[in-house]
């Protein structure tokens, strides 16, 4: 699987271990930085980058670090295409595909370590959509409310 790997100034100290860990497991990591640690970059534009590798399927999945994964995700999530959650738990990390088919998982450095942070990335790359009746359903009444706002807001 090829994942975008992004992180602002909070994540950069943890986006490394994490693109480490998940080549470890034998992914394709595309890291979009930061590069160095800048106490004045800015989170959405490391979500933006994740996100938009993802959207237009230059990724299978993205992962985005800042400080509480808060404001990585709501960046992440004006992406059209692109299901991005704040995980800290390994339930939600892999539920969240398993069940709305997240894409882009955003963490916290401030909120999680990294050996949870390692179980988060792991449960939600080797997690899949199910394809449920139920979950296609209600995936497809969300992708239908993306559909009305990219043609222009509904009145």
């Amino acid at each position: 699987m090829r994942i975008a790997i992004g992180g602002d100034h909070w994540g950069y100290q943890l986006k490394g271990p994490l693109r480490e860990h998940l080549e470890a497991l034998g992914h394709e990591v595309v890291d979009v930085g930061a590069h160095e640690h800048d106490p004045s970059d800015d989170y959405p534009d490391f979500a933006m980058a994740v996100a938009e590798r993802v959207a237009v399927g230059q990724a299978d999945r993205g992962v985005v670090v800042c400080g509480s994964g808060v404001g990585a995700c709501v960046a992440a999530n004006k992406v059209l295409g692109v299901r991005a959650s704040v995980c800290h738990d390994a339930y939600s990390a892999h539920q969240g595909v398993e069940h709305d088919d997240m894409n882009v998982l955003c963490l916290g450095s401030r909120i999680v370590g990294d050996e949870v942070a390692r179980e988060l990335v792991a449960v939600f790359v080797s997690a899949e959509f199910t394809g449920e009746e139920r979950h296609r359903r209600r995936l497809d009444k969300v992708l239908a409310m993306e559909a009305g706002w990219r043609e222009g807001a509904p009145s």
